[in-house]
């Protein structure tokens, strides 16, 4: 593959390191999380606990909760019924499991604060421990409200890509290199700049080394989004993919990063989002349907579910 360099210094230090791709695993996932394991830190280092768990997934993050919550009243039933069976006032159960269900139904109770007055600690130790459990559950409450409200206020960018990076016809004759995005939010994007970066796997002296390039776009700036954005990198002279096929980019295990910043107009904040392609991802000779279009009274439409469609053409390259 021909590397054309003109305007474009493949020597320019981007941030994504020299490390050649292997196994098609690049530097920055899909989702837009970096592709880089860590190792060498200690077994429970909490460095990062309140990080992990203000942008895991909501799933995992109520599963956490969850677990932990009857894991905990788990523990405290097991040191009631194991004070003895007089040590909680009010109890029904007879059997060692109505027992050990009086006791876990009592730590939720004392955990929350509700207290409902049904079952009652009788003893130094029995209420000892009630006391612990009721300042663990204050304290536990509290850390869960604030991650909760950690997650709603965090801004972030919610943008939607399309599966597949096009060459398709571009103006006069020319091809292009193409994708689509759109906001998924009902919020208002303005200020909206990206940065496409190619990367693949050179040898050089003998060391096979990645190099990158910014890509050349038809526009990096829009002001406002208001539907969708088509992103093109012109596949004209001055382009580092002019002579690309599948073949050559498979070999080199090509990728492109892309990386967008906006100003979310509700948080009143810049936000970031990020994510790539590698060299299965693109189509040659193909165009995107259109996602725009009016009804009948002219109010503008946008199909989101048509953001990634596309039709193949039948011209030559």
């Amino acid at each position: 593959m021909a590397i054309h360099q003109e305007k474009i210094n493949p020597e320019d230090d981007l941030g994504f390191g020299t490390q050649p791709v292997v196994k098609s695993q690049p530097v920055i996932n899909k989702d837009g999380s970096i592709n880089v394991k860590r190792t060498g830190l200690p077994r429970f280092s909490t460095a990062n606990n309140y990080h992990s768990l203000i942008t895991m997934s909501w799933r995992k993050f109520w599963l956490i909760v969850f677990s932990g919550y009857f894991t905990a009243n788990i523990i405290f039933a097991c040191i009631y019924v194991s004070l003895g069976t007089d040590v909680l006032d009010g109890r029904s159960g007879n059997t060692g499991f109505d027992r050990f269900m009086d006791a876990f139904f009592f730590s939720a109770q004392t955990i929350s604060t509700v207290g409902y007055g049904h079952i009652s600690p009788k003893g130094m130790a029995a209420n000892s421990v009630a006391a612990l459990e009721s300042m663990m559950g204050l304290l536990a409450f509290a850390l869960a409200t604030g991650l909760l409200y950690g997650r709603f206020s965090r801004p972030s960018a919610k943008i939607l890509y399309s599966d597949k990076v096009l060459v398709a016809p571009y103006r006069d004759k020319g091809w292009g290199l193409m994708f689509r995005l759109a906001n998924l939010r009902r919020n208002i994007l303005i200020d909206l700049e990206i940065e496409v970066v190619f990367g693949y796997n050179e040898e050089v002296n003998g060391k096979v080394i990645r190099k990158f390039f910014q890509l050349e776009l038809e526009r990096k700036f829009v002001s406002i989004l208001t539907v969708n954005w088509t992103v093109v990198h012109p596949l004209d002279e001055n382009s580092p993919l002019k002579d690309m096929t599948q073949e050559e980019l498979e070999a080199k295990q090509a990728s492109l990063s892309v990386i967008l910043k906006t100003f979310d107009d509700t948080f009143s904040q810049t936000v970031h989002s990020r994510t790539s392609y590698i060299y299965s991802d693109v189509v040659w000779g193909a165009k995107f349907v259109p996602v725009f279009h009016r009804d009948e009274d002219g109010q503008a439409i946008l199909d989101m579910s048509k953001i990634s469609t596309y039709e193949l053409v039948n011209s030559e390259r």
